[in-house]
Parts: C-alpha cells; sequence; structure tokens
C-alpha cells in the first residue's frame, strides 16, 4: 500500500490529468467526436444516415475540418482513400460514390462537382496551411478538371454543372443550387485570378434571384433552366427546400455575409419559433415536414440569421454524419474561417 503522501500525490496527478484532458476536449471543437463516429479505419467518411456509404460530399467535408482543426495526418489519410477508390485519372475527378456492401462497390462512375470542389477547397487550404506544395498543385489540377468537365455558358449564365453526365439536356440543364459552394469558389479565385471563378459566382447569386419559387420565395433542391433562362423546380425530385437547398444560405453567408440573396431564407425561417422550425418546406403547395431541424442544419438557420452565438461545436449524441458536418461547417463559418 502506498504512503499517504503518494496516495495524495498519485490523486493530484489523476487531477491535473482530468482537468488537462478536459481542457483539450474543450479546445476539439467537436472534432474528435467527428472522427469517432465517422471516420473508418481505412481513411471514408461514412455517412450513418444512408447505409454507411460514402461519397466524395464526406471525403471533402471531412478535409476541409481537418485542414480547420490542424490535423494533417487525417487530412493525408482522407484523401488518400478518395485517390485509392475513387479517382479517376483520365479526367482528373473523382467517382461520387462508394458502396462497402454493393459487389462493384463504384458502380456510379459519375463525378458529383461538389465533392470535387470541396477537396479541391481543403488542398488549397491545406496547402497554405502546412506549406507543402504538393496540396496546392493538386487544388489546381483539380480545379483545372473541374472548368474543363462541368462548367458551360447556357441561358447568360456562367454553371457549373453537378456532374459530367446527365444534366445537359440540350435545350435545357439542371442544376443543383446548394452546389454552389461560394467560399471555395471566392478562394481559387484568390488564388488563380481566373475570372471563371467569380463569374460563376455572380452568375450563381443570380440565379438565386430567378429561383424563388412558390409563396415563400425559395429555391428548390434541384432546378431546371431552360435556354431562355425561364427556371423551374427539377421535374424528377419533390418541389421542396429541403436537405441539400439548406448548405445555399450556409455557403452564402460564410462568403458573402449580408447578401440580399439571403432574404427569403431569413424571412422563411422567422415565422417559427427557433426550435420548431420544419425540417423542409414544399415551395409549390406550403406543406412542410412534420418534425424540425436537425442540429446541423438549425446551426445554418442560427448562422443565416446572425444568431452565431446560438452555435457551438458540441455535437449531440445521436447526431448523424450530415447533421454533424453541417453543424461544425456552420461553427467555423461563423468564426469567419476562410
Amino acid at each position: 500500500m502506498l504512503p499517504i503522501r503518494a496516495r495524495s500525490l498519485v490523486l493530484w496527478f489523476s487531477l491535473v490529468l482530468s482537468l488537462f484532458s478536459s481542457a483539450v476536449m474543450a479546445q476539439d471543437n467537436g472534432w474528435s467526436t467527428f472522427k469517432n463516429r465517422f471516420l473508418m479505419p481505412d481513411g471514408r467518411i461514412i455517412d450513418t444516415a444512408n447505409h454507411n456509404v460514402s461519397h466524395t460530399e464526406g471525403q471533402g467535408f471531412g478535409m476541409v475540418l481537418a485542414v480547420f482543426n490542424d490535423d494533417q495526418k487525417t487530412f493525408d489519410q482522407l484523401w488518400q482513400w478518395a485517390n485509392t477508390r475513387l479517382y479517376r485519372k483520365e479526367i482528373g475527378l473523382y467517382s461520387w460514390r462508394y458502396d462497402p456492401a454493393a459487389k462493384d462497390k463504384v458502380a456510379d462512375a459519375n463525378n458529383a462537382s461538389d465533392g470535387d470542389t470541396l477537396i479541391a477547397w481543403a488542398l488549397l487550404m491545406a496547402g497554405e496551411k502546412w506549406h507543402q506544395p504538393s496540396y496546392t498543385q493538386a487544388s489546381d489540377k483539380l480545379q483545372a478538371a473541374l472548368i474543363k468537365y462541368t462548367v458551360m455558358d447556357f441561358a447568360g449564365y456562367k454553371v457549373m454543372l453537378p456532374g459530367i453526365s446527365g444534366f445537359d439536356q440540350t435545350s435545357s440543364i439542371i442544376v443543383n443550387p446548394s452546389y454552389f459552394i461560394f467560399p471555395a469558389w471566392k478562394a481559387f479565385y484568390q488564388r488563380s485570378h481566373l475570372k471563371v471563378w467569380k463569374e460563376l459566382d455572380e452568375s450563381a447569386t443570380r440565379m438565386l434571384d430567378n429561383m424563388a419559387f412558390g409563396p415563400y420565395r425559395l429555391p428548390t433542391d434541384w432546378v431546371t433552366i431552360q435556354t431562355d433562362g425561364t427556371m423551374t423546380p427539377g421535374s424528377k425530385w419533390p418541389t421542396r427546400f429541403s436537405f441539400d437547398a439548406i448548405r445555399i444560405p450556409l455557403y452564402l453567408a460564410w462568403a458573402h455575409p449580408g447578401s440580399p440573396q439571403l432574404s427569403p431564407f431569413i424571412q422563411f425561417w422567422q415565422k417559427f419559433p427557433r426550435e420548431q422550425t420544419p425540417a423542409w418546406v414544399d415551395v409549390m403547395t406550403g406543406s412542410k415536414a412534420g418534425y424540425n431541424l436537425s442540429p446541423g442544419t438549425l446551426a445554418i438557420r442560427d448562422l443565416t440569421m446572425a444568431n452565431s452565438g446560438a452555435i457551438d461545436s458540441t455535437l449531440q449524441a445521436k447526431e448523424d454524419y450530415y447533421s454533424s458536418s453541417l453543424h461544425l461547417l456552420s461553427w467555423w463559418a461563423a468564426k469567419g474561417q476562410q
């Protein structure tokens, strides 16, 4: 048995260690919790609400958060997995989805321009933060591929299609406005000074003005644009401002705080008490979800409505991958992270 003095020292050391650990966790910004829940040993982020599939969106979200949290080891792990499993060397972009339960784990080789954009943005920030030219060069290469394969002029706009295949219908195109990742485009322009990034930003802002559907004047998750510039909700999807479109005000408020294009979102959300805000609304019929915003989408509401003080980085016990990603990204956006 230890002498009393020795036992006191052990207790004192344990207390100090406990306090130190608590302080570290308090400064962790939810990142350890995120990794513990969603990062697999092989380096992929799993979508826990979607049969644990992985996709470039998740890898991109994870890489962005790894940079913000100064975690180069995890960043490299995430990027390496995407390069090994999803990268298409012939075009320089990534297949969008990986299903570990399927025989053909990458059944659809099409890319998703939001995932590619997030990865390119993360690489650019990583190169600057950790002084690694290889990251910056990889970002430049990925940006060039995005421009070559997904950016086009249509109906007076500079448009980034959601993917290489399936969205250009010749007489019309389909866009997903939640793929307008304004802070990434802003960073790309600051890096390269290529006017295409500024034109995408300006065109997307103008497009949002014409995606004011229904009595609430909100955009839908998917939008069809005709050659004359007419915009309608995408016919193959529900006419909802929902889980995709909720990202529009996140990216817009992040890159352009105070933008007039935030007004429709603010006006809609002002109609509801903060914690009783429906998760989606059908912009044409006015019908609403029978459940409320998740913690992550509630954080977007707070960011948009200049209520950033209500956003913390503590992930809730049952918060899934998508909510957790939006939750932490909103927290960093509220801090002005670029």
